[in-house]
């Protein structure tokens, strides 16, 4: 299997440099454009078969089980090369070209996430020890895409930029407007909207440990009459808001799912309210979850390509008001985690495993590269059941951020 696999990073490494050291000790090195460099030891002759048949797979479960290993780098400088070169070598590489054919024909099955199976699915990743989370997010614990205005923010300033951001949209104006929270996490944004903004939340969660953190908070924080959270699917929601906001969740519900989905938020949606939708996308088109991703990481997620949101969105009779995309900020966002997840990787793996530390290398990496040189990004896309529900320039979304920016300076 040897040879298979030099002739795939022959043809593949197109950009930057990769040195292997195979298990016989003996190395190959393969180059391309000047562009980042590594070095992997592969210490088990079996692994050279599943890198060379299926090294989506492969790459990540032999950097778990410590078959893979990088020499004087890191996992995310490996991955810099391979997802770089990807990028630009997948479509003349006959075995990656095949693995992304047979990822796009079952990806329908894999995102069948009825409310039993959504169910499932998070508490795969959310139900996991609460205090992992807290050792590489920011105070508040926003599991998702920060904004960086200036750049140069700290983790926690980003954090509540996003807020601010998403809250601007929102349209707040006046107090004890009545806000649905469709997969609030942990409950920050719904304890912020409640605290900073006067609305009265509905926090909806299938996370059992989501669900418990959140009601705790709100009970210290003395919002409780003001937050309510509940372990409900969002299909099963069956009141009327003024506003409703969605961060992050958007991800979890699944291409056959989005019809569902618009046509909840314009059921629940009041005439005159508005949506706001904050979510991971892809610029180049449909594509699949990465299959090391769906199995240890988030089961029954995908990115959407914009194309595949907007049929089902125009379907659900919501008017898109304001759409943005946000370039880069999630990559730097997952450079704050990474870093803050490595700053604790002793404490982590006393909670859980080696195994796990380096599952979750490989996932904060993959995915900040993901960001940085491939084509994900995140759109926020703001609805509405009418047209004259928002104003007619987008100037107010920054005027009131400014605003807000000042008051908790």
């Amino acid at each position: 299997m040897r040879p298979m696999l030099d002739r795939l990073l022959n043809r593949l490494i197109v950009l930057g440099e990769l040195d292997v050291i195979w298990p016989d000790g003996t190395s190959s090195h393969y180059a391309g454009e000047p562009g980042p460099s590594a070095a992997i030891a592969i210490h088990d002759a079996s692994v050279i078969r599943h890198l060379a048949y299926a090294p989506g797979m492969a790459i990540g479960e032999a950097y778990m089980d410590g078959t893979l290993t990088p020499v004087n780098c890191t996992i995310y400088d490996v991955l810099h090369v391979l997802l770089a070169s990807v990028e630009l070598a997948e479509q003349r590489i006959p075995v990656l070209r095949a693995q992304a054919m047979f990822n796009r024909m079952t990806r329908p099955l894999a995102q069948m996430n009825n409310a039993r199976k959504a169910r499932r699915n998070v508490a795969h990743h959310y139900d996991l020890n609460g205090r992992l989370y807290s050792l590489f997010l920011d105070r508040d614990r926003q599991y998702s895409c920060a904004y960086f205005p200036r750049g140069d923010e700290t983790i926690d300033e980003a954090q509540a930029a996003k807020k601010r951001h998403i809250a601007a949209k929102l349209l707040l104006d006046r107090r004890d407007l009545t806000v649905l929270d469709i997969g609030c996490g942990w409950g920050g944004m719904a304890l912020t909207l409640a605290r900073d903004y006067g609305a009265k939340v509905t926090g909806i969660t299938l996370s059992v440990e989501q669900l418990t953190e959140a009601r705790a908070r709100a009970q210290a924080e003395g919002l409780s009459d003001r937050v309510n959270f509940e372990l409900i699917d969002y299909r099963a929601v069956d009141r009327q808001f003024d506003r409703i906001v969605s961060v992050g969740m958007f991800e979890h519900v699944g291409l056959p799912n989005y019809q569902a989905y618009f046509e909840t938020i314009h059921r629940c949606l009041k005439p005159d309210g508005v949506a706001l939708v904050h979510a991971i996308g892809r610029f180049d088109g449909p594509a699949a979850t990465s299959p090391w991703l769906a199995k240890y990481i988030f089961p029954g997620g995908y990115s959407p390509a914009l194309s595949e949101v907007f049929g089902p969105l125009e379907r659900s009779r919501l008017r898109s008001t304001d759409i943005e995309i946000l370039r880069l900020h999630y990559a730097k966002t997952l450079s704050h985690w990474r870093r803050r997840f490595a700053a604790n990787r002793d404490t982590i793996a006393s909670l859980y495993d080696e195994r796990f530390c380096r599952m979750f290398e490989f996932y904060l990496a993959g995915s900040e590269l993901a960001f940085a040189v491939q084509d994900h990004m995140v759109f926020q896309i703001q609805l509405a059941r009418r047209q004259d529900a928002v104003p007619l320039t987008r100037d107010y979304i920054v005027d009131t951020e400014r605003m807000l920016a000042r008051q908790t300076a």
